[in-house]
């Protein structure tokens, strides 16, 4: 498994995410990416759609992209690496290429868990053999903090704003992890920006496997959150210790949880430090909000140990 001293000689190597870019203060994207593409020790071609990511690396005339890097639309990012990767096919069929070359996606949770599940979808029930990463800050950063069906009930959004008629998003988040992992491909995994090894080693354990491979990563945004530009790494570490946000593997339909929190942390200590849900701390309603998002995070955490029990790697 990588540790960080490989990740960092991979990187001294050849650096495949440079600086430069104009990703926000504090923004957890940056991280994550790194991580990933040091990873992989093959060539690896990139595909991004419209998002933060994508905005804040390829401004003319520079670009944050050491890498073959391909920006398309919001909806079809996992359609057109299904295209790339099938034309490497047919040229390494044809003796025309004879290097293994890896294919990735980075895209946040609205591409993915909304304007681009269909491709998505489309994508795993095909096979493509390459690996999406969705870098899941809750909520349509880029274009200016509106809800997504990833934004946890309760935050506060500009398209679901705390009011008299709703205490922002009216609605649970949608559980994409488990969607992905119903299509039956060989990896489906969740990670955390605060966790980068755990993450590394997914991602090498993922290129084990011929086929789609899909990793949630929990990509905390200080800007959208409302929190402090220093503390990223401690808010995504924080919904783990809550178990709002679980590091688990689903390897060829086996369950693992890669990390159990010694100590049940309720979830209203992470929620109290994040500027999107402070009206449910200053509401008569928000103590008993406060209690259904604290059942609803007791109520997956206890499926997905029960997931684990039945159907675990080792069972």
């Amino acid at each position: 498994m990588p540790s960080i001293k490989v990740l960092a000689e991979r990187e001294e190597r050849g650096v495949r995410f440079t600086g430069g870019h104009t990703l926000c203060a504090g923004c957890a994207e940056p991280m994550v990416v790194r991580t990933v593409l040091n990873a992989i020790p093959d060539p690896v071609v990139v595909a991004s759609p419209t998002g933060c990511l994508e905005v804040a690396t390829s401004r003319f005339p520079g670009t944050a992209w050491n890498v073959p890097w391909i920006h398309v639309a919001f909806e079809n990012a996992a359609a057109v690496i299904s295209g790339v990767e099938a034309a490497y096919k047919v040229l390494r069929k044809k003796g025309l290429l004879d290097k293994r070359v890896r294919f990735v996606v980075f895209a946040g949770d609205g591409g993915t868990y909304d304007i681009g599940l269909q491709a998505l979808s489309g994508a795993l029930e095909r096979g493509h053999d390459f690996l999406y990463v969705c870098l899941n800050n809750e909520a349509y950063m880029n274009t200016g903090v509106q809800r997504s069906s990833a934004t946890p009930k309760c935050a506060a959004a500009t398209t679901a704003p705390v009011g008299e008629a709703i205490p922002g998003k009216p609605q649970e988040r949608k559980d994409l992890t488990e969607i992905v992992a119903a299509h039956g491909i060989p990896y489906v995994a969740q990670a955390a920006v605060s966790h980068l090894i755990d993450l590394a080693n997914k991602v090498e354990r993922a290129m084990n496997y011929e086929g789609p491979k899909f990793i949630n990563v929990l990509t905390t945004c200080p800007l959208g959150w409302r929190t402090p530009r220093d503390s990223a790494i401690q808010q995504a570490k924080q919904a783990v210790e809550t178990r709002y946000w679980p590091l688990y593997e689903v390897i060829e339909g086996r369950y693992k949880i890669n990390y159990k929190p010694k100590e049940h942390v309720p979830v209203e200590e992470w929620l109290k430090t994040q500027g999107r849900f402070r009206h449910l701390f200053r509401d008569p309603q928000g103590k008993e909000l406060i209690a259904q998002i604290q059942a609803e995070v007791d109520r997956r955490w206890e499926l997905l140990l029960k997931k684990e029990q039945c159907f675990g790697v080792g069972g």
